[in-house]
């Protein structure tokens, strides 16, 4: 990792912050139920930073997304409705701004903090329209990118103001950006990697970086079934992308020219049918699947297996369920390797890494989301992380410490 600024360096580089205009780019994009803020994890996420700032005396626009609006007003993805629970986090007034201009923030009290509407309410927010950039980049007097769950779009907020306003990262991306360096960028071998999800075809590029960078490359949920496929095993009617056996043969390749060891189950949980807890529910040798059977979750003498592998490793990166989890018992595995992971984890021999949706909330359901060293909330933008791609709101940090 280059490096970047951080909001512990805003004196150094800046001098007396007080009174100065900060544009925070936040994630509100959070869940709604009737009208009311249902999941309030990414509202928790802005709270170290924006009391840092309000503490620092600084006047604060945050700025946001909500929803796909498409560059149109749309009364329904507007971001008043998340002022109060997010002041009530915080501890302290949130007002919201629908039209900033440096005149009106310039007459708020030092610590004031105002939401803005939706930017992508703006045509040109996600063409990161350079015009557009210059214009918001006049409400204030430096730029703080705190969504690492937007990095990987090159928007106006998530980039174009960096390259205009001094920059620098808050607490909740350099929190991400931390744990990512020491997940896959600096870790401390040997590494594993759990990936699990339904198809090889969405997590091809996320395989072959792995492949490169980690010692164990754990494969589950059901795109285990492909990788079995590859190797000869004839899994009945289970979920499996039978044109990507070639795809999965050169990754089994790649990773043995990097002395990667890939790890696939031996023993499964096989059903007739995909239903909770169905009667004709068994476990069995991966090669005794019968043809009207399918294979649901990793079966415990495997998950053993897994659970020493990853006792023997130090870092451990996880993306993805090991079976289909939301119906139990498939649900099994993926609760037993977590509690395994996280009772490493608290003992001080793992460093463990976890992101992605589904994976957030199989490590929830196992109860164990605390326990991991981190948990990312962002979706996409761990996925490419995973892959290995340079993120745009990263890498405009990173320049602008240069």
């Amino acid at each position: 990792m280059t490096g970047f600024y951080t909001i512990d360096d805003l004196t150094a580089v800046l001098g007396d912050v007080r009174g100065k205009i900060a544009l925070v780019r936040e994630d509100l994009n959070v869940p709604m139920a009737d009208g009311a803020v249902s999941d309030d994890t990414r509202l928790r996420a802005a709270v170290p930073t924006l009391a840092a700032l309000s503490d620092m005396g600084c006047i604060t626009l945050i700025l946001a997304h909500f929803g796909r609006p498409k560059g149109k007003a749309d009364p329904a993805m507007s971001l008043v409705p998340i002022a109060a629970p997010l002041a009530a986090l915080l501890g302290r007034p949130v007002g919201f701004m629908a039209e900033p201009s440096r005149d009106a923030l310039s007459a708020l009290s030092p610590g004031s903090i105002v939401i803005a509407e939706n930017s992508r309410f703006a045509a040109g927010e996600e063409a990161n329209d350079p015009a557009l950039a210059r214009a918001w980049a006049a409400w204030g007097d430096f730029y703080v990118n705190d969504a690492f769950s937007a990095a990987h779009r090159a928007h106006v907020t998530t980039e174009g103001l960096a390259h205009i306003l001094p920059a620098f990262a808050g607490r909740s991306m350099e929190a991400e950006l931390r744990a990512l360096d020491a997940a896959l960028g600096n870790p401390k071998h040997p590494v594993a990697a759990v990936v699990g999800g339904a198809k090889v075809s969405s997590k091809i590029d996320v395989l072959v970086h792995l492949s490169g960078r980690v010692d164990h490359l754990i494969i589950g949920g059901g795109m285990a079934n492909t990788f079995l496929a590859a190797r000869g095993v004839d899994v009945g009617k289970s979920l499996c992308e039978h044109d990507y056996l070639a795809t999965v043969e050169s990754i089994f390749a790649a990773a043995e020219a990097a002395n990667c060891t890939i790890h696939l189950p031996y023993d499964v949980m096989v059903s007739r049918e995909f239903a909770p807890n169905p009667p004709s529910l068994r476990s069995c040798n991966v090669h005794e699947i019968a043809a009207e059977e399918m294979i649901l979750d990793i079966a415990p003498a495997s998950v053993e297996m897994l659970g020493d592998v990853i006792k023997n490793c130090a870092t451990l990166v996880w993306n993805g369920p090991l079976g289909a989890f939301e119906t139990p018992p498939f649900d099994a595995a993926t609760v037993a390797l977590a509690r395994t992971a996280a009772a490493l984890t608290r003992e001080g021999s793992l460093v463990s890494v976890a992101g992605g949706g589904d994976t957030v909330a199989a490590l929830h359901h196992a109860g164990v989301a605390g326990d991991f060293s981190f948990v990312s909330t962002a979706g996409g933008a761990f996925l490419e992380w995973m892959e290995g791609r340079e993120l745009p709101g990263v890498v405009a940090l990173e320049r602008a410490k240069r």
